[in-house]
């Protein structure tokens, strides 16, 4: 990528390059909690519990788990990667659906590495846990069958996103990203509305405002079918970009896209 497509990604909004005026005044540059340093673990760590929590009373896990394993149900023995677990339970679902899928673990945060690595998914035989950037993977050509982004790639600005798909694709034969799907404003609006009342039912009090603070900016900063497109032709004017079609549930509603290489080769 060169020098200008990165300026040109840098000023891309989040609803494409050729979103509306209005959509436009419907971002932001503001970070969540947990891409903030200034933010104790204990607060980030309130806010990846109550998207566990989240996770389990819809099935997302489950479902995005079931996502992943079609995509690979032609390989007997599939290599995973799963960047920004956050509570690694997408992965352990995977391994719990897949007798012989093996599954690399991984989250930019140590300390969410480290809870990881303490619970079960530490001492399981086909898993393993690693603290790993998005844009700088430490892995040969394709020595992942997939490559997995659930719920986090919102976190990354544009031309950031576009070198993560770019590394991604390298390292993995496949990447798969499921995120917010970009609401209109109206949506973006009723979300904040209803997300606290409905939050109250389901966690203690002290989790509601980290997670409904991020929860505004994720909405915010969610990427559209457009977005990622353009992300995918600055990383690679190859790539291969599909939107599929994404499992329902509760919340807000995702997006589910597949980059890929024709021209990717083995290490």
């Amino acid at each position: 990528m060169n020098t200008t497509d990165v300026l040109n990604l840098a000023t891309m909004p989040r609803g494409g390059p050729n979103a509306s005026w209005l959509d436009r005044r419907f971002q932001t540059d503001a970070l969540e909690y947990l891409d903030r340093e200034d933010v104790p673990d204990n607060v980030k760590q309130k806010v990846i519990r109550m998207l566990d929590r989240l996770g389990a009373v819809t099935n997302q896990h489950e479902k995005y788990a079931r996502t992943a394993l079609d995509i690979v149900a032609d390989i007997p023995n599939p290599r995973i990667l799963e960047l920004g677990a956050g509570h690694g339970k997408l992965s352990a679902k995977i391994l719990e659906l897949h007798p012989t899928a093996t599954v690399t673990i991984s989250d930019l945060d140590p300390t969410s590495v480290a809870n990881i690595a303490a619970g079960k998914l530490g001492t399981h035989p086909r898993a393993r846990t690693q603290v790993i950037d998005a844009t700088a993977i430490d892995a040969g050509n394709n020595s992942y069958d997939l490559v997995v982004f659930v719920l986090s790639f919102h976190h990354l600005p544009p031309a950031i996103a576009s070198r993560a798909i770019a590394e991604a694709t390298r390292v993995g034969k496949r990447f798969l990203v499921i995120d917010l799907k970009r609401q209109n404003p109206l949506s973006i609006a009723l979300f904040s509305a209803f997300a606290l009342p409905v939050s109250l039912f389901l966690a203690p009090w002290s989790w509601i405002w980290p997670y409904v603070h991020d929860g505004v900016i994720s909405a915010l900063r969610a990427y559209s079918p457009s977005a990622f497109k353009a992300l995918g032709a600055a990383a690679d004017p190859g790539m291969a970009v599909e939107i599929l079609h994404s499992p329902t549930r509760l919340g807000q509603p995702s997006i589910t896209v597949v980059f890929s290489r024709p021209n990717a080769t083995d290490d």
